[in-house]
């Protein structure tokens, strides 16, 4: 048996909660080790689309655990709305366990309100957040002011600390942002009450881990955003606050890293983007307006409408190097669908070099690079009844096929519409001890 990552490879939005929804079936635990509710995983599930922010996807399968790490900025209001609305849904099984790690951040309402005042003012350079306070948590999470989930059960602390980011977070809002300050005691009033709600969720999650590990339990560790977004690897500052690459779902969740034994690396089958930034291979043509309505290219957690463009794989191969990726799972395959062409990246051409396969790291050298396309025929036939890849037309299969060469990781899954069922599956990443 094997603990696996799932990584997404690109800017995020490649349909990792499907994937996760689907392998969560064989784990025992499910752990979410980065990002916040400024992720959204879509699942569609007998024909029903159902949407998780924070709540690992595996929330959906009964004797399950599923765990919200230390590395995850916890909003305790949005997780209690996401538990209730599974609660009506009656989608929450009864015999999950769900468990959120006391060491977790929390997001304070001052976070929000200067990750919105501060993308209001930044006119012409946006990054795109999503205002959810994300990256404001992590800041004070790294200068050792952030406030942590059990902080909140020593009312003392808890008062003292939000005393003292109130100091300084209101004199910031009032003086520089001209913005109205923030009330102290409703702030710990409402974070107070909160507390008791979330009360039977808090643990010590690395030690549930741990303990679940040395039983000889299946992990699956669940990331949010893409490798691309990294704050370290990723095309900064148009990028995440957390790491999103595979090494992080050790620290982010509390385990050594000898219990990741495999990574399998999510690939949407054509590229999106959502916000600012740089994007070789965007289209902004009719065939990108149809992968965009194909694919209902709109940010689950935002609603924001996704750039669109042809797959690039100077991406997907720094995601495989730098995450470790040995396997992956491709997504969305059926958006191609009805194309008389599909293209591929496999290099850019730069003023420095006539064709390179790396990433620059300045973004106005990426915003410069020009790819470099392999054109294939396209395919009309319907391949969401696929269950086999020889079930696939042949041009499709010719597609699959260039892609793992040029990524050097073989494909073990690939999904052909958005439904649970519609997935032909290769291999499986728990058992097979070669990936």
């Amino acid at each position: 048996m094997a603990n696996v990552a799932v990584i997404g490879t690109q800017w995020g939005d490649e349909g990792k909660g499907k994937i996760v929804d689907l392998y969560a079936e064989k784990a025992d635990v499910v752990a979410r080790f980065q990002g916040g509710n400024n992720a959204g995983h879509t699942l569609v599930v007998k024909g029903r689309k159902t949407i998780l922010h924070l709540i690992p996807s595996g929330i959906l399968h009964n004797g399950k655990t599923c765990i919200i790490g230390n590395g995850v900025v916890f909003d305790p209001f949005v997780f209690l709305e996401e538990l209730e609305e599974l609660k009506r849904g009656d989608l929450l099984p009864p015999d999950t366990k769900l468990r959120i790690s006391e060491k977790a951040h929390l997001i304070m309402p001052y976070h929000r309100r200067i990750d919105q005042a501060r993308e209001a003012r930044s006119s012409g350079k946006k990054i795109g957040t999503t205002g959810r306070g994300i990256g404001p948590a992590y800041e004070d999470k790294a200068a050792r002011t952030g406030i942590r989930v059990g902080d909140l059960y020593e009312e003392n602390l808890f008062r003292e600390k939000l005393r003292q980011a109130l100091e300084e977070k209101n004199f910031l809002l009032a003086n520089f942002f001209h913005e109205k300050p923030l009330d102290e005691e409703e702030i710990a009033a409402q974070y107070l009450a909160c507390a008791e709600k979330i009360k039977p969720y808090v643990a010590d999650t690395s030690l549930i881990l741990d303990r679940e590990a040395r039983q000889g339990r299946k992990i699956l560790f669940e990331g949010a955003q893409g490798s691309h977004l990294d704050v370290d690897h990723g095309t900064y500052p148009y990028v995440t606050s957390s790491n999103t690459v595979a090494a992080n779902a050790s620290s982010g969740s509390g385990v050594g890293p000898h219990l990741l034994d495999r990574v399998v690396g999510i690939c949407k089958a054509y590229t999106t983007r959502v916000g600012e930034g740089p994007f070789p291979t965007e289209l902004k043509d009719e065939i990108g307006d149809h992968l965009q309505k194909v694919g209902q290219e709109f940010g689950a957690t935002t609603g924001r409408k996704r750039r669109c463009g042809w797959l690039d794989m100077v991406l997907i191969r720094q995601a495989v190097r730098v995450s470790g990726i040995s396997a992956l799972a491709i997504t969305k395959l059926d958006v191609l669908t009805g194309l008389d062409k599909v293209k591929i990246c496999v290099g850019y051409k730069t003023a420095e070099a006539e064709h390179t396969h790396a990433l620059p790291s300045s973004n106005a050298k990426l915003a410069a690079c020009e790819p470099v396309f392999e054109e294939f025929d396209g395919w009309k036939e319907d391949i969401s009844h696929a269950r086999e890849i020889a079930e696939l037309p042949a041009n499709t299969r010719k597609y699959l096929k260039r892609l793992e060469e040029l990524a050097d990781a073989r494909i073990i899954l690939v999904s052909v519409g958005p439904g649970r069922e519609e997935t032909i599956v290769l291999e499986d990443p728990f058992l097979n001890k070669n990936l």
